[in-house]
């Protein structure tokens, strides 16, 4: 029985470390992720609870269509593509659930025809082409870290920098550090924002007695000016719990207390961890290419195909 299962094994990994000579990267791609062609990924519609499985690629394209503005540069939408491709390959390797992904932003907006359809209108196959194109020129390729595929995190605008993951979410990683991104503030229309509420309103939605004394103390930031936390009349909280409890566009705020009301500067938009799209987009407009723009984002990667 051992040698009836050794010959099986044997049979199996020869025709692949024959295909592998020419690239050391075929076998474990081979091993890991079997026909790349015939790859799905399971997607949960949020709106209904359904489960689909939809091609690899096809994915990539509702994805990047869901995710990017499709007036952006190719060589930005490339970057998205792989970047995207990455993500939702990864979560399939690590879910432990009946599905890969949501198609909302707890993962990675996904779209289909008819929704690009309503979003696009007159525009629809100018940027559907465009997307196509985008993703089928980059077809297979995704981003590894030590020969492992990355968590290959994206958000909207940066405040000049990205940030380091471990400033941010649980976890740190090698690939996800601080980088400059000083497209973004040329670029994004959400480079800088405000908001603003009265005092008894910043009071109530703390649950802070009502008191025109406001003071802040105790603030402690990234060392790219996002906040991490702070103190507000003898309560902690962090920024996050701010973030959401204001709907601003980031954490990188600085709060200015005036006479009657309490406005919030923001700088960027997104969590600042990866890829900034807008950044990609200004890179690209300055003759980088897809492959330059996922390098300057996560560090010491490689871009591999996947055959």
């Amino acid at each position: 029985m051992k040698k009836i299962l050794l010959f099986t094994l044997l049979i199996i990994l020869i025709p692949l470390f024959i295909i592998g000579l020419n690239n050391p990267y075929n076998i474990i791609n081979k091993i890991k992720y079997g026909s790349y062609n015939n790859k799905v990924i399971r997607v949960k519609k949020n709106s209904n609870g359904e489960i689909i499985n939809i091609p690899i690629e096809e994915y990539v394209i509702g994805v990047v269509a869901g995710e990017m503005p499709a007036s952006f540069n190719e060589e930005a939408l490339k970057s998205q593509a792989v970047a995207s491709r990455t993500y939702a390959l990864n979560h399939a390797e690590l879910s432990k659930n009946d599905y890969d992904v949501t198609d909302g932003t707890q993962n990675q907006v996904y779209i289909d025809y008819d929704k690009m359809k309503e979003k696009w209108q007159d525009n629809y196959d100018e940027y559907l082409n465009k997307i196509k194109n985008a993703v089928l020129s980059t077809k297979g390729e995704v981003i590894l870290y030590n020969n492992n595929l990355i968590d290959a995190l994206f958000f909207s605008t940066s405040n000049g920098y990205t940030e380091n993951s471990g400033d941010v979410f649980s976890t740190s990683k090698p690939y996800l550090v601080s980088v400059s991104s000083s497209w973004d503030e040329a670029e994004s229309p959400v480079f800088n924002s405000t908001s603003e509420v009265t005092k008894k309103e910043f009071l109530f939605n703390l649950g802070l007695e009502n008191n025109n004394d406001i003071v802040i103390s105790e603030i402690k930031k990234t060392n790219t000016g996002r906040m991490v936390s702070l103190t507000i009349n003898g309560k902690n909280f962090n920024s996050n719990e701010i973030k959401n409890i204001f709907n601003l566009k980031s954490t990188s705020f600085d709060i200015n207390i005036l006479s009657d009301k309490v406005i919030f500067n923001v700088s960027g938009y997104g969590h600042g961890v990866g890829m900034s799209q807008y950044g990609a987009n200004g890179m690209a407009k300055e003759g980088y290419n897809y492959q330059d723009i996922l390098k300057h984002y996560y560090k010491n990667c490689e871009i591999k195909k996947i055959n």
